[in-house]
């Protein structure tokens, strides 16, 4: 698979590629092996953290069944909005903590935007290094940390 390790916010953070789609995002430095989708993945993920991208447009591997549709209805969350784990298993007619099952299967977080679903009563969990401070720091970063209030 080809990879891009860049650095972030939170830390470095390796962009992967299979099948010319971005396939995941893993939380660590990975090797270098970088293909022009990546180098544009890169570039689009350094743009969201300094604030001047608010939507990926490069092809995601979501997938498919209901995974795929899981995924597909994170990336339809805006930009600064959260929905919560409830309101999903709604739309998707599953439960709310099978939503948050999924959210901790997602290989792409922050391009597929698991860190914008919110428990009815609080943050709920995040699965990358930092946890729940990562989520509020993502979230923050989009201007909906007023949500958290």
């Amino acid at each position: 698979m080809a990879s891009i390790p860049l650095a972030s916010p939170f830390g470095p953070v390796t962009l992967w590629e299979e099948r010319g789609e971005v396939a995941r995002l893993t939380w660590d430095t990975g090797p270098s092996d970088p293909t022009p989708l990546l180098h544009r993945a890169a570039a689009q993920l350094a743009a969201y953290f300094a604030g001047r991208l608010q939507v990926f447009d490069v092809p995601l591997a979501t997938g498919s069944g209901r995974m795929g549709d899981f995924l597909r209805a994170l990336c339809a969350i805006p930009y600064g909005q959260t929905r919560s784990y409830g309101d999903l298993a709604c739309a998707l007619g599953t439960s709310a903590q099978d939503v948050g099952r999924m959210c901790g299967r997602n290989r792409l977080p922050i391009l597929i935007p698991c860190h914008r679903v919110l428990g009815a009563q609080g943050l709920g969990g995040f699965s990358a290094p930092g946890g729940i401070e990562t989520k509020v720091a993502l979230l923050r970063l989009e201007g909906a940390a007023g949500l958290l209030i």
